[in-house]
């Protein structure tokens, strides 16, 4: 226990140093002129002082300096949503500052629910191969002509069932064609809990996380066992009924 709680400690340790280099390496490459501040004849730091970023994020300086030497000091969500404001953080570098504070975002990225034409056009050209194009909550979000015959007819399903986590675990038809599929079950429940984690505060990923619960009990047993894989590519063998 003592090994453990060691360790967790100091994986803490690390992000909270990792945190503060991200927040001087971000603050250090902003201008002022970025953020509507005038530069001034006397500036000789690089980027933003200490004190700006703390004024524009409405925290004090004090506490902002302590978060930049990795004092050991709580960060609410509030606070990281200001400062990932004020430095101007595009949603990857949102989401890796949060992390960093093992915080969940309340406001994250959207998950992607539609492709562009020109990748509608590469799917189209790899006819007759079966393709489609999914989103990391398993939404099918476009696919070509034989990937829609493969294993059932996804034209005729409405827009909420076409995600591989339904289809696997309550379609039919979809389901008798998967060879190996209890492992593949567990392989995607494993991947959908280690991506939900950075999606928690998400409707849309809570919403399909109750629908698989509530109508598959193979996804309720699965899912107790709270095994959490990262995503790596594997084969998929599907009979072609």
């Amino acid at each position: 226990m003592t090994t453990m709680t060691t360790m967790a400690q100091g994986a803490t340790d690390i992000r909270r140093h990792e945190l503060a280099a991200f927040l001087r390496h971000r603050r250090e490459h902003i201008t002022p002129e970025q953020v509507g501040l005038p530069r001034g004849r006397r500036r000789r730091t690089p980027g933003l002082r200490r004190e700006e970023i703390a004024h524009l994020s409405a925290v004090g300086v004090t506490w902002y300096t302590w978060l930049e030497q990795a004092r050991d000091i709580q960060v609410s969500v509030q606070v990281l949503d200001a400062l990932a404001r004020t430095l101007l953080l595009d949603p990857s570098e949102r989401a890796h500052l949060f992390q960093l504070a093992g915080a969940v975002d309340p406001t994250p990225a959207t998950t992607c629910r539609t492709v562009t034409p020109a990748v509608r056009q590469v799917l189209e050209q790899l006819e007759p191969l079966p393709a489609c194009v999914q989103n990391s909550r398993y939404d099918i979000l476009a696919y070509n002509r034989t990937y829609g015959l493969l294993l059932c007819d996804l034209d005729a399903l409405p827009p909420e069932d076409r995600n591989c986590m339904v289809l696997s675990f309550t379609h039919e038809p979809w389901r008798a064609s998967i060879v190996h599929l209890e492992e593949t079950q567990r392989l995607m429940a494993a991947r959908f809990r280690a991506t939900m984690a950075g999606h928690l505060a998400e409707p849309a990923w809570k919403m399909l996380l109750k629908r698989l619960r509530t109508e598959s009990p193979e996804f309720r047993e699965i899912w107790e066992r709270h095994e959490v894989v990262a995503h790596r590519t594997k084969r998929k063998e599907f009979l072609n009924r």
